[in-house]
């Protein structure tokens, strides 16, 4: 497996490369946002682990790049930890935010994590036997894994498709944000409601008339959230 490190800090580059290449991982650096948009174009990779402060193209931009052409997992790393740059990571498109200094072990455990989560909604389902979940206009085809609206496809990321099939596939069950977390990240929750919440707004915005006034996915206050009741 193939993996796209955007990092401009040589020590914590030459760390991270050293540590996944004895894990198993084919490791391609970038040490700029240029670098790193030219390589990715170049590459087919797994994951991308993408620094925020690096030269010549934000890391945000490399992220609207890279959201532009995939929905590749993105894991940003960054010495920034305010829950702004936090909430502004995971709304432009990012699957998981790790804040520096950070423990090698932690980076492999969110690098598995998110890998197993994008292949087991990629996984093939055999063409012949297509599955569909519908409510309202909303179709959701687990054999191609799209989602249409009225018949226009949305786009969607990994985790926020993961979202809406687990509402979809139990529409009658309210689940709470640890459920949630526990779930669609595939890891222990620790209190941090910031990622669900940032992905439910995102999703919202893609699937909802008016996002303020939801019909899809409902909030239960004090509890967490359920799917709508959509004719």
């Amino acid at each position: 497996m193939k993996i796209l490190l955007v990092e401009d800090d040589p020590e914590i580059s030459g760390m991270l490369r050293d540590y996944l290449v004895c894990e198993n991982f084919e490791v391609v650096c970038a040490a700029d946002g240029e670098e790193a948009c030219k390589k990715f174009e170049d590459g087919i990779f797994c994951i991308v682990l993408l620094d925020l402060m690096i030269p010549k193209i934000s890391g945000m931009d490399v992220m609207q790049h890279i959201r532009q052409k995939s929905t590749v997992p993105i894991i940003i790393i960054s010495a920034r930890d305010t829950e702004l740059d936090k909430t502004l990571g995971l709304g432009m498109g990012a699957d998981d935010y790790i804040t520096k200094p950070f423990s090698v072990t932690e980076v492999l455990a969110r690098i598995k994590a998110n890998i197993r989560r994008s292949t087991q909604y990629a996984a093939a389902v055999q063409p012949e036997e297509p599955v569909e979940l519908t409510l309202g206009g909303l179709t959701m085809n687990l054999s191609d894994y799209t989602v249409t609206k009225a018949g226009e496809k949305l786009d969607l990321t990994a985790k926020e498709f993961d979202i809406l099939k687990l509402l979809m596939l139990n529409p009658k069950k309210v689940y709470t944000k640890a459920q949630l977390y526990s779930q669609i990240w595939n890891d222990a929750y620790l209190g941090d409601e910031n990622a669900v919440n940032v992905h439910i707004s995102r999703l919202r915005n893609k699937i909802e008339e008016n996002p303020r006034e939801p019909e899809y996915i409902i909030t239960v206050w004090g509890i967490g959230y359920k799917l709508g009741e959509v004719s």
